[in-house]
Formats: C-alpha cells, structure tokens, sequence
C-alpha cells in the first residue's frame, strides 16, 4: 500500500463515514480502499486485515488494522495529537460522550432497521420509536451549537453521518424531522458546512435508493 493510512470503507457506509470525517478534521492525509458491500464476498484485503468480524471500516495506519469505527475514532485522536481533540478532555464529559455513542449504534442504528424493513402497524411502532430516539439525542444536544459545545469533536461525529437518511427517513414515513427535531435539524446545517462533513456525506437521494434496495422497499 502507497499511503501510510488507508481507510478500508464504501461510500455509503455510515460507520466509516465516522473514520473519514475524523482524519478530515485532523488534517490526516489518507487513501481510501473501495470495499463493495453490494457483493457478498469480502475482498482478500478485508480477510486479511479484519479475520474475526470481515466487516469495514478498517483503518490501516503503518500496516497494522484498527476496528470499529467507534474504537477508530478514539485511535485517531490519541494516534494524531497535532489536530483539534475530538474526545472532551474532561474524564466525566468523554464519558457522557462514549455512553451517547453506544445509544446512537445500539437503539438509533436498530430502530432505522426495524423501520425500514417493517410494515402495517410495526412500521408506525417503529416510527414514534425513531422518532423518540431522535428527540432523545436532540435533548441531549439541548441549546448548545455542537454536542461537544462551540467545539465540533466527538459525539457530533457519531451521529452526523446518520444525517445522510435523514431524507431517507421522512420519505418513508411521511414526518419531518425539522418539525419533530427542529434543533436536531439546525445541527445538522451547521455540521455540513463543515469541509470535513460537506466532503464525506453522500448525496441523500441517493443514500435512500441504496437503502431501498438493501431493505427490499419498492
């Protein structure tokens, strides 16, 4: 490999698009690696590099893989010191921020699931529940410009690129999250005009139709 850092991702995948924002606001210089989640197999690359779960995101810094885009993230942040902390340096605030973060892979991420791919009443159970999780993380946003403050770090990185179906979401449930979530959805205008986020995030229309063909939705 040609670069020092490789980000192993697909384009739409929104647990990389974590580790390519991250390097972006360190000022990380990377090359990215296509894996094709379309395909069942995963890539020599992939195998190679992540045995246990063959799943991306992989970061590869000097050859050795980190996993997880959580644990990536944080890797990057220790790894690159000379770019802006993205962890709170306060042990009781990088606390909170972890604790949201499991929140937002553990109930975000299966509610969106679950909402895609039910139907009849399931799928408007699993609707209030999406829509409750989103509420939920905007009162934990409350007033404040970015969840880490006037600081764009961790937390905001974690959630933004669920951002990217938030298009996707409203669509397939006929609801706007700016009238649910109106400051969840000020955020998120302000993070995308963001170099590191406005360069990473996929186009929306395009998210959805992925997903709808992913989640068998006609």
């Amino acid at each position: 490999m040609s670069q020092e850092v490789v980000c192993v991702d697909f384009w739409a995948n929104g647990f990389g698009m974590r580790v390519r924002i991250a390097l972006r606001e360190k000022g990380v210089q990377f090359e990215i690696k296509e894996e094709d989640l379309q395909v069942k197999e995963r890539s020599k690359l992939v195998l190679e590099m992540n045995p246990v779960y063959r799943s991306i995101p992989i970061l590869i810094h000097h050859g050795k893989p980190v996993i997880g885009s959580i644990n990536i993230v944080e890797y990057i942040d220790e790894a690159w010191k000379e770019g802006p902390a993205l962890l709170p340096a306060d042990p009781l605030d990088r606390a909170k921020a972890r604790f949201w973060s499991d929140y937002i892979d553990k109930m975000l991420f299966s509610v969106q699931t679950k909402f895609l791919k039910s139907k009849g009443d399931e799928k408007e159970e699993s609707k209030a529940e999406l829509i409750a999780n989103l509420k939920q993380l905007e009162q934990v946003l409350d007033d404040k410009k970015y969840f880490g403050g006037d600081q764009f770090n961790f937390l905001d990185i974690m959630l933004i690129t669920f951002s990217s179906m938030f298009s996707g979401y409203e669509q397939h449930g006929n609801f706007l999250i700016g009238v649910e979530c109106p400051k969840l959805m000020a955020w998120v205008k302000r993070c995308r005009e963001r170099e590191s986020v406005a360069s990473t995030l996929p186009d929306d229309r395009e998210m959805y139709e992925l997903h709808k063909i992913w989640y068998g939705i006609e």
